[in-house]
């Protein structure tokens, strides 16, 4: 009897944990590279998180580059900006949204090992805290004009 009680309350204990997942959704997401013969290259997307949990983007990872690493660019004073790898990752709010974008946080494709083609995809696996891993097959989009400007990625 004590066994089936215990089962009994492992199971409400699974389904209460459940109820505060995040669940997180990768959206209009799109990568480009300066050129053909660029080093580097950024993706760029918005990640939402529908659960009532926020989560953090923790890591991405992608076979595309020798690194790939979360960024983000601060401003260093007297209009010198810096891009910097952003360690702790990026928090997703529970009911809300985190924008990658231009000239802000992004994801770093850094050593480049293939030129990203207009219409090629680049696969990445995003590791959420809560959500776990989640593989996007992100497009190449080298056209897209970003509204809000941002800077350069190039060597």
């Amino acid at each position: 009897m004590k066994f089936a009680t215990l089962f009994a309350g492992a199971a409400v204990a699974a389904l209460m944990g459940s109820a505060t997942m995040a669940e997180v959704v990768v959206k209009d997401a799109y990568a480009r590279a300066a050129g053909k013969a660029a080093k580097a290259g950024a993706a760029f997307m918005m990640i939402e998180n529908t659960g009532d949990a926020d989560d953090r983007l923790v890591s991405v990872s992608s076979d595309v580059a020798h690194r790939t690493e979360l960024h983000t660019h601060k401003d260093l004073g007297d209009g010198v900006m810096k891009m910097m790898h952003v360690e702790e990752g990026f928090v997703i709010p529970a009911g809300g949204m985190h924008m990658l974008k231009r000239g802000g946080d992004h994801v770093m494709f850094m050593g480049l090992k293939r030129s990203l083609n207009d219409g090629d995809t680049v696969s990445v696996t995003f590791t959420f805290e809560k959500a776990g891993e989640q593989v996007v097959e992100i497009p190449v989009d080298l056209k897209r004009q970003d509204a809000h400007g941002g800077m350069k990625h190039g060597n």
